[in-house]
């Protein structure tokens, strides 16, 4: 029994010397995570230790048996994660990691509304200002109003929009 054991560790030794770094690009190769071939060696290393005569020179090339029972276990992979769904951990989650489109959509609806309240030379000013980035000067040129009268308008403007918004229940 020990000398089988010795003699499967010394074939198995062999092979990997050989074959091993081949085995694993071929397996990198296909899964593209490292950690996932060096898996799939390990368990063709493995498979090779149970059964020996794979090793064995005259019943075929070893290299072929070796890539041979690779492939399977690759094929094998692929159908197992198939077969299933994808499996996903609970821990850690406490809400969406990146902002929801659906929130930013009921933000922009909400700032909207606040807007048509607004009076017509309030939201001129505001639209000026923050949606066409134009300075105090720039607006009240477009406006034709005086660059004090952009600035107290924008003023009151933002905070009849903040009172309009924490009215409907969004925060500020």
């Amino acid at each position: 029994m020990t000398e089988d054991v010795a003699t499967r560790e010394q074939l198995v030794d062999a092979a990997y010397a050989e074959h091993g770094p081949a085995l694993r690009a071929f397996c990198l190769h296909a899964t593209r995570d490292p950690q996932l071939a060096d898996d799939i060696v390990q368990e063709v290393l493995l498979r090779a230790w149970r059964s020996p005569q794979g090793l064995d020179p005259e019943r075929g090339p070893v290299r072929a048996w070796l890539f041979t029972v690779a492939r399977h276990l690759l094929i094998d992979r692929a159908r197992a994660r198939s077969a299933r769904p994808i499996e996903v951990s609970a821990e850690g989650t406490t809400g969406p990691v990146a902002p929801d489109d659906v929130d930013r959509a009921l933000e922009r609806w909400q700032i909207i509304d606040a807007l048509g309240q607004l009076s017509k030379a309030h939201r001129a000013v505001l639209i000026q200002l923050y949606y066409l980035d134009h300075s105090v000067a720039e607006a009240a040129q477009v406006l034709d109003v005086p660059p004090g009268t952009v600035k107290s308008r924008a003023y009151y403007a933002l905070r009849a929009m903040r009172l309009t918004l924490q009215e409907a229940g969004a925060t500020p």
